[in-house]
């Protein structure tokens, strides 16, 4: 089944939008040196965002599924851009950061595997259009 999301970016003022998504507000904003008031963040770093997000909540529900208890899980995205314009990235790096206690590297390695090559819609997409690599840490309590 086919579907459809739609984001409004209704127009403040200056370079400033006021965002909605999923019934949630947010501005974004450009820096003073382009004309902006840096009200919010800027657009680009979003896409980092999506990406981690997305990611991070396939690897929690695999995780659970697989009934493997974390303290924590931070994903970093690291994104390099073009030095031209349009400046846009061409590869990201995504660091799985585990928090726990004797966590099994081999079902941490596979939920994120799962999340990278099945679910993430994201992460799929950006791998058609640029590099997207990943490392997994663990960090043990």
């Amino acid at each position: 089944m086919v579907s459809k999301e739609i984001v409004t970016a209704r127009w403040l003022d200056k370079m400033a939008f006021e965002t909605e998504a999923n019934g949630h507000k947010m501005i974004l904003d450009a820096e003073p040196e382009v004309g902006g008031e840096n009200r919010g963040p800027r657009p680009k770093p979003f896409m980092l965002a999506a990406l981690g997000s997305c990611t991070g909540m396939d690897v929690i529900s695999v995780l659970k599924k697989m009934k493997i208890e974390i303290e924590k899980l931070n994903v970093h995205v690291e994104g390099d851009l073009t030095g031209e314009h349009p400046k846009q990235y061409y590869k990201m790096h995504v660091v799985y950061e585990f928090t726990g206690k004797n966590l099994p590297i081999e079902k941490l390695k596979k939920a994120v595997e799962l999340s990278e090559e099945r679910y993430c819609g994201v992460s799929i997409f950006y791998k058609k259009i640029m590099e997207l690599t990943s490392e997994i840490k663990v960090i043990e309590l």
